[in-house]
């Protein structure tokens, strides 16, 4: 094995655009030798040239592939959007959807009417308590391992009604 590395360092340095002769010895401790000229017991190595050598590169011609990196899209699965949901506690469960598949290091926040609520966490899934009757706005931002924001969800609007004293119908 190492004589045959041997060999191909040997000739890998002697081969170039043309062909030159090349002769192998094997020396008193059966080591292979080679030479550029002929000694007495020297066997001439058949070498064909293979084309294999590179020509040389400029730069306008190496392409170097950027890794991809995926568009992120967020959205609000729950509530839907003009969802009206009847909750006397205040209670609202929120669902985030990421796609594509959630990633580790990525981070969302959630927003209700335009202050942060929530996170930032590795998780799109809320509980929201004691929230006010009427109209609400909420958005998610989904954050890179660094916080830069790479994805919003468009603004979910929902209704909460709870049930009155005056009128509990």
């Amino acid at each position: 094995m190492k004589q045959t590395c041997m060999l191909l360092l040997f000739v890998t340095t002697l081969v170039q655009a043309e062909q030159k002769k090349v002769f192998v010895t094997v020396d008193k401790n059966n080591n292979l030798v080679f030479s550029d000229s002929p000694t007495p017991g020297s066997t001439e190595l058949n070498i064909k040239d293979s084309n294999n050598l590179m020509l040389p590169v400029t730069p306008q011609q190496v392409q170097v592939k950027k890794p991809k990196v995926p568009v992120y899209e967020v959205a609000i699965a729950k509530p839907v959007e003009q969802e009206t949901l009847r909750e006397n506690n205040g209670t609202v469960y929120v669902s985030g959807q990421i796609k594509p598949m959630f990633s580790q290091g990525l981070r969302v926040r959630l927003y209700l009417d335009e202050k942060q609520v929530a996170g930032p966490t590795g998780n799109a899934n809320f509980i929201l308590h004691n929230i006010d009757r009427g109209e609400h706005q909420l958005r998610l931002e989904l954050l890179n391992q660094s916080g830069k924001i790479i994805a919003n969800s468009p603004v979910t609007t929902f209704y909460l009604h709870k049930a009155s004293i005056i009128s509990p119908k």
